[in-house]
């Protein structure tokens, strides 16, 4: 089974990029956010909490993360595998994850990391905020707090996958095709 995880910054591609190598490799896609969005949109407890956290740019606590994609992967069935996109955003997370996955006879196969200076994040993410309709797209001081905390916090989850020798970096600017290439160049090398 193929388990990857997607890993870079806001407006680094990885929805675009999650698109492309879920048709190619026939995973099964599992975002965080869409997640969180199903929830804000059907009114939950648990979306009105989410959206608590994402308004101010934060990250959601780590239990309710993860009882999220665990409540995912049981109830996906027939899948070659998963892309984790924008998931493990914390070491302890990573941690988690490595755990719910051995439970059940599965690990993390490798995290490819878009990696994208921080001007064309920005940018990308204030284009993506005309048509998005999401509040955290549309505001520049969100866009940097969004960017600072995953500078602070999430950078270390690669040195976690690196330490496991699972990362490898692809520069995430350029032709969306070109970028797709690279990363496939490495997951068919696994």
């Amino acid at each position: 089974m193929l388990n990857i995880v997607l890993f870079g910054p806001p407006g680094a591609g990885k929805g675009t990029q999650s698109e492309k190598l879920i048709a190619k490799y026939k995973l099964t896609h599992l975002s965080t956010g869409d997640l969180f969005r199903a929830h804000l949109g059907q009114g939950t407890d648990l979306g009105q909490l989410a959206r608590k956290y994402m308004d101010e740019g934060r990250l959601v606590p780590d239990e309710v993360v993860i009882g999220m994609v665990d409540d995912k992967i049981k109830n996906t069935q027939d899948s070659n595998g998963f892309i984790f996109d924008g998931f493990p955003r914390t070491v302890a997370q990573a941690r988690a994850l490595d755990l719910l996955l051995e439970e059940k006879n599965m690990s993390i196969s490798g995290m490819i990391a878009l990696d994208v200076p921080e001007e064309v994040l920005k940018e990308r993410i204030r284009e993506r905020g005309k048509t998005s309709g999401r509040v955290d797209d549309q505001d520049e001081e969100k866009i940097k707090t969004r960017i600072q905390v995953y500078l602070d916090e999430t950078i270390p989850v690669a040195t976690y996958y690196k330490g496991q020798e699972k990362l490898t970096k692809i520069h995430g600017v350029g032709a969306i095709d070109e970028i797709f290439a690279n990363i496939c160049e490495v997951i068919d090398s696994y």
